[in-house]
């Protein structure tokens, strides 16, 4: 058993409170009745320590026990305490007087219990009731503000050692609640054994449980405002939750986690600067490779390790992105209705085994990105829906509290507590679990208080306005906190409207994230290519037009799991014509995603053409790599990876204007789109820093294309060499080229003296570096 550092905290001794008053008098009956109905909502008033007169008493609750004992900490009998009857019936508690025990004294509970064979069994414990308050005022108060960083040291389950003794401290938060217990195979899940203390300043219940361990489980038994004992409750800041059963909650160890990823921690700000490659391999944990022969398991964290950062290094990848992995109760939700914010799913393995999967991905030079969800939270009962029979961690007001399009609930991100919950929640992947950046899912709709609302169905802002003022305060906050924190880790917006400024920096009044899905060129690009290309003069522009916002923000490309899934089709089926044809625009489309300013994110399947949409009960159909043409669409993916992160100039401007320039962006009638990238910054031109990126998009082989240009310093006869063709043999396509490289001819093209002569494949991209 694992504990954190001993703590001493002075024993618990209530002045005859409970008591009728005089030696040895019985507990007051008003309590006892309170407690055997489960109504009891200051247990520490009746049961434990206590003073009467001269005498000291003890009290405790234990339903079934044929006898209770008290014995001094050197195992030594001081008394045997008599059963309280109530109404001629037994009530489960047993109290008396136990002379030569003083206030402070440590003493132990020794209960017999008979078996379903009648034989006798004996526990010893130390009792729950003589422990002080454990959780400090600097505790309270930082949760109370919002402001506690560390939230699962002050709330949740805690092994630890207090006075010596080990156990385990567990604290929630429910201010509105008449009554909190927590209940376990502990107690035989009988809420009325450990009801809570409540701390009332700041509406925390806490109760230390001694002779009990990492590996418990538990829930929490709540009696709400309104007096109606609730569904039993997860814990919302467990650690580590039970398989198959993710509404039970377990103590998780309290040893450190083991890392030898120094090196990756200390480098990982330069990997995620604006100028660095980021290309993701967007996953689904549960369905990326199923075990067919054991029944379609999934892969254990172990498992995923052994097969996916090999693969995933292998294919070029520089991170890959999980959704969301907190515990979550439906695997049909992918992870984005999750339970706990503080957990990783019991599915895959414990939380060690978590770590030691990201452990495996740094030392291999592999990041991973956690999609996150902070908008909203399932209503299922065992939730935080109404956690204390009170809108508490969501709004009351429908309009503001309900998610109509996933049947969710809203944060409440005006309140403290709940800021502070999700920010720490955040921390606790970033800083324990070493997440190298969150995805921060549907912040549209945290942005906007009618968002997916009909007029009357939302509540204005202070100032009668659409923007959601809390949640842009929360993102902020979070944002600020992440970068103060946890240097070099990102922050990823997924957001889907014009709003200004979102990976602006959070003093120059952005909301401080690193990146932002591009979700307008994903749109009109995908949108462009599923059009038959004899139609897609008609629409030139869907592919010109994310270059007049491209450095607008730091944007990330994203082919993420939402584009493949629910009737969109597979990013091949998107593709007209034939199967062939359909290869080929993938090959070129993929090559125009490379080239094109900003990171870069491809879902699972898509790297070798998956034909089917993804199914989340169903791996990705890798046997489809059995056959040549995708194990072309593969091996496209590879070296375009290798090349994106090879070459500076393919990512190193992906913030600067003057890193990229348009040659050919108007032949609507040959559709065809020409492009250079450099690396701007690098005024000494030390690197292979100009390419030349050119995409045919109808299939008609185009011989003779000429391309203006004029770069400084440049003369006739120098060479560009053609380093990436989606229509070659080894790609599936039908080898039509440049027989390797190119010579500048003093023939003057659109605008320039200069100009190169080309042979474009059909639908192809095609990529050529100066030398």
């Amino acid at each position: 058993m694992n504990m954190i550092q001993e703590k001493q905290v002075p024993l618990s001794a209530n002045e005859g409170a409970g008591y009728a008053g005089g030696l040895g008098d019985s507990p007051d009956t008003a309590l006892v009745a309170a407690l055997v109905q489960g109504r009891l909502g200051d247990p520490f008033a009746l049961l434990g320590p206590h003073r009467t007169g001269d005498v000291m008493s003890v009290c405790t609750f234990h339903p079934g026990a044929a006898k209770v004992n008290v014995l001094s900490a050197t195992g030594e009998l001081l008394a045997e305490l008599p059963p309280v009857q109530q109404d001629g019936g037994a009530t489960g508690l047993f109290s008396g007087p136990v002379r030569g025990l003083e206030h402070g004294d440590k003493y132990l509970l020794q209960v017999e219990w008979r078996d379903g064979q009648g034989e006798v069994v004996l526990q010893e414990t130390e009792d729950p009731y003589s422990f002080g308050p454990l959780l400090g005022d600097l505790d309270l108060h930082l949760m109370r503000e919002g402001r506690h960083r560390e939230l699962a040291s002050c709330l949740g389950a805690r092994a630890m050692t207090v006075n010596g003794i080990a156990g385990v401290r567990f604290a929630v938060w429910a201010p509105n609640a008449q009554r909190v217990s927590v209940i376990g195979d502990f107690n035989q899940w009988d809420g009325r054994r450990h009801a809570m203390r409540i701390r009332h300043d700041a509406g925390v219940w806490e109760l230390f449980v001694p002779r009990i361990g990492a590996g418990a489980k538990y829930q929490y038994e709540l009696v709400g405002a309104d007096a109606v004992l609730l569904p039993a409750k997860a814990d919302p800041v467990a650690r580590a939750t039970l398989k198959d059963a993710s509404d039970v909650s377990v103590v998780a160890s309290s040893a450190p986690l083991r890392w030898t990823d120094d090196e990756w921690m200390s480098s990982r700000g330069r990997r995620h600067a604006p100028e660095a490659p980021l290309s993701i391999y967007e996953l689904h944990v549960a369905s990326w490779l199923r075990i067919l022969e054991e029944g379609g398991r999934s892969l254990s964290w172990q498992e995923l390790g052994d097969r996916l950062i090999p693969y995933a290094v292998g294919m070029g990848f520089t991170h890959v992105e999980l959704l969301p992995v907190m515990e979550h109760p439906f695997g049909g939700s992918w992870g984005y209705q999750p339970l706990s914010q503080f957990a990783p799913t019991a599915r895959f393995g414990s939380p060690e085994d978590f770590a030691n999967f990201v452990n495996r991905c740094h030392n291999a030079g592999l990041g991973v990105i956690l999609d996150w969800v902070p908008a909203h939270f399932p209503s299922d009962d065992h939730g935080l829906a109404r956690f204390d029979g009170t809108a508490l961690y969501e709004h009351a007001d429908v309009r503001e509290g309900f998610h109509q399009d996933w049947n969710t609930m809203i944060y409440n991100f005006g309140r403290n507590e709940v800021r502070g919950f999700l920010i720490a929640g955040a921390l606790e992947w970033l800083e324990r679990f070493h997440i190298d950046g969150l995805r921060v899912d549907a912040v549209a709709s945290m942005l906007y208080r009618d968002y997916s609302r009909k007029p009357g169905e939302w509540v204005p802002n202070v100032h009668g306005g659409r923007e959601n003022l809390e949640a842009v305060a929360f993102l902020r906050e979070l944002n600020g906190v992440v970068a103060e924190r946890c240097p070099g880790a990102m922050m990823i917006a997924e957001e889907s409207t014009s709003w200004p400024g979102v990976t602006a920096p959070v003093e120059r009044g952005g909301l401080g994230f690193s990146y932002k899905w591009n979700m307008g060129w994903m749109h009109d690009s995908l949108h462009y290519m599923q059009h038959e290309p004899i139609h897609r003069r008609h629409h030139h522009n869907e592919m010109t037009f994310s270059m007049a916002y491209a450095y607008s923000e730091h944007f990330m490309l994203p082919i993420s799991h939402d584009e493949v899934v629910h009737g969109k089709a597979s990013l091949l089926n998107k593709m007209p014509g034939d199967l062939s044809q359909k290869l080929a625009n993938l090959r070129a489309y993929l090559g125009f995603m490379f080239t094109h300013p900003g990171k870069k994110l491809l879902f699972m399947g898509c790297e070798f053409g998956q034909l089917g949409e993804w199914n989340h009960d169903a791996s990705p159909e890798w046997h489809l790599l059995d056959d040549a043409a995708h194990r072309g669409i593969q091996r496209t993916v590879r070296d375009l990876n290798r090349l994106y992160v090879k070459e500076a100039s393919l990512h190193a401007g992906d913030a600067d204007p003057a890193a990229f320039r348009w040659l050919v962006g108007d032949d609507q009638a040959n559709s065809v789109f020409a492009f250079l990238r450099t690396n701007a910054q690098d005024a000494q031109n030390t690197q292979n820093t100009t390419m030349l990126v050119v995409s045919n998009m109808t299939p008609v082989p185009r011989y003779g294309y000429r391309v203006g240009l004029d770069l400084p310093g440049q003369e006739a006869g120098g060479s560009w060499s053609e380093v990436f063709n989606s229509d070659a043999a080894v790609y599936g396509g039908g080898n039509i080229g440049n027989e390797g490289s190119i010579v500048l001819e003093p023939v003057a093209s659109h605008g320039h003296a200069f100009s190169l002569m080309l042979t474009l494949p059909p639908l192809s991209t095609v990529i050529f570096r100066k030398d």
